[in-house]
């Protein structure tokens, strides 16, 4: 591969995204994580992670494919993971990784298994934006795709950044979802 020029857009739509999921964890722990509980993040080694918008009150564990990444928890999200048991986790935090996922709809699948009846889960995804790493890079979901993915919880908010003077091509999507109290 050659040089990687990254454009104007590019660089306005990453300020926009990491903007936005500051916003979207500020929101998720005021609205949502005002309970004590167990919060699951999900590979937030890159950036600040939900640490820092979950009062002390929420124990923030980490989750991660990579070894080295220095994770409480290692493993594979789009599998099974028999060290973590059903319903553990009050809170589960999910930016920017099920587009990295190679099979996203089993990792909705174990993260509805990891999630308490009643718990919520915080995703975020870019759709608007360039392949990035850490590869692989495989998704972008629209509205009707998120749904489609998470369609064993209760939506709860479903929102988009739009992307200026072009309808229907948001730069980045917010969802809160609720495992239901139902098997």
């Amino acid at each position: 591969m050659g040089q990687v020029v990254v454009s104007a857009m590019d660089i306005e739509h990453l300020r926009v995204i990491r903007a936005n999921v500051v916003a979207f964890m500020r929101h998720a722990a005021a609205t949502y994580g005002t309970a004590p509980g167990r919060l699951l993040d999900i590979a937030p080694q890159v950036h600040e992670g939900a640490r820092p918008f979950f009062g002390e009150h929420v124990s923030v564990e980490t989750f991660d494919l990579d070894p080295a990444s220095g994770a409480t928890h290692i493993g594979d999200i789009c599998a099974l993971n028999p060290t973590l048991g059903d319903g553990t986790f009050d809170y589960i935090v999910c930016t920017e990784v099920l587009e990295h996922t190679l099979r996203p709809w089993d990792a909705a699948r174990e993260l509805r298994r990891l999630l308490k009846p009643a718990g919520h889960l915080f995703v975020s995804v870019p759709f608007n934006f360039r392949i990035h790493g850490p590869l692989p890079d495989c998704w972008r979901f629209t509205e009707h795709g998120l749904r489609a993915l998470l369609s064993e919880f209760e939506i709860v908010e479903l929102r988009e950044v739009a992307t200026p003077d072009r309808d229907l091509m948001p730069i980045h999507y917010t969802v809160v979802a609720r495992r239901p109290e139902a098997p």
